[in-house]
C-alpha cells in the first residue's frame, strides 16, 4: 500500500466558495508549456507567425477544451446532480471534465480558428497536437489531487485510500493514466512529429493512441456509478472503440485510399 498524499485541492482560500485550486493551476500549465512547445513547433517548420496568432491559437483550443469537456462530463456523469443543482455546472475549478467531450470542443474551436484565420485545418492541428497530452496528464494530477476519479478496489501494493473512500484500498488511477496517456503518448508524439507526415495523420494518430491507452487504463480506473456497462465495457471503452475504428479508418483514407485512386486514375489514362 503506498500512503495517499492528502494535499489540499485549494492553494488559497478567497472565501464565498472562491479560491485557487490545484486543478485550475494544472490548467494554466497546461496553457503555458503548450504555448511554449508550439511556437518551437512553428519554428521548425520554417512557419513564421505572430507570438498573438499562437496565443490566439492555444486560447482557442483551451476554450474548446473547456466548454467541450464539462458539457461531456455533465451529460454523461452524475447527471442527476447537475440537473438538480444547475449553477454547480458552472463551477469547473471544482473539477469534472469529459476528455471525449473536450476532443470534440477543441476539434470545433480549432476549426472556427482556422477558417477566420484561413489555414489548414489539419495542418494546424498536426502542429499543436503533441501538446494535448500535456493537458491530459496534468488534468490527471489535478483529479488525484482533489481525490476524485480514483480506481478500483485491489489487493496490489500500489493501492491508496482516498479520503471519499477512506474504507477501501484502490488504484491510483490518475496516476496511471498520467503515465499512459500523458507521459507515453506526449513522447511518442512529440518524436513521430519530426516526420514527414500527410495532414492529418498526426491528428488521428493521437486519436487511436488515446483511445488504445485509456481502454486499458479503464481497467484500473472506477466506472462513473450512473453510467451502465455494456458487455461489460464502461462508457469509455465503448468511446475508446469507437475512436480507435475512427481514427484508423482515417488514417488509411488519408495515407493509402487517396494514394490508390491517385493510381487508378493513372492506369486508366495511360
Amino acid at each position: 500500500m503506498i500512503s495517499y498524499p492528502n494535499i489540499d485541492p485549494e492553494i488559497i482560500h478567497i472565501g464565498g466558495g472562491f479560491g485557487i485550486r490545484w486543478y485550475g493551476v494544472m490548467y494554466f500549465l497546461a496553457f503555458a508549456i503548450s504555448l511554449f512547445l508550439v511556437k518551437k513547433f512553428f519554428r521548425e517548420r520554417k512557419i513564421f507567425v505572430s507570438n498573438e496568432f499562437i496565443a490566439d491559437l492555444i486560447l482557442a483550443a483551451l476554450i474548446g477544451v473547456i466548454i467541450g469537456g464539462r458539457l461531456g462530463h455533465v451529460l454523461t456523469s452524475y447527471q442527476s446532480f447537475y440537473f438538480s443543482n444547475p449553477i454547480e455546472i458552472f463551477k469547473i475549478w471544482k473539477g469534472g471534465m469529459g476528455f471525449f467531450g473536450g476532443v470534440v470542443g477543441v476539434a470545433i474551436s480549432i476549426y472556427i480558428f482556422s477558417k477566420i484565420q484561413k489555414i489548414s485545418f489539419y495542418k494546424i492541428m498536426d502542429l499543436i497536437i503533441p501538446c494535448v497530452p500535456i493537458g491530459i496528464g496534468l488534468v490527471r494530477i489535478g483529479n488525484f489531487i482533489n481525490g476524485e476519479l480514483y480506481g478500483r478496489i485491489t489487493k496490489s501494493p500500489i493501492c491508496m485510500y482516498f479520503p471519499a473512500d477512506p474504507q477501501n484500498c484502490r488504484y491510483p488511477s490518475q496516476l496511471l493514466q498520467f503515465l499512459l496517456e500523458g507521459v507515453a503518448l506526449f513522447l511518442i508524439l512529440f518524436f513521430l512529429r519530426k516526420k514527414e507526415w500527410k495532414p492529418g495523420t498526426l491528428s488521428w494518430l493521437f486519436i487511436v493512441l488515446y483511445g488504445i491507452f485509456r481502454f486499458i487504463a479503464e481497467f484500473w480506473r472506477e466506472p462513473q456509478p450512473e453510467q451502465p456497462l455494456i458487455f461489460s465495457l464502461t462508457l469509455a471503452q465503448i468511446f475508446s472503440i469507437i475512436m480507435i475504428v475512427a481514427g484508423m479508418a482515417m488514417i488509411l483514407k488519408i495515407n493509402w485510399l487517396e494514394h490508390f485512386h491517385f493510381q487508378q486514375q493513372i492506369r486508366k489514362k495511360s
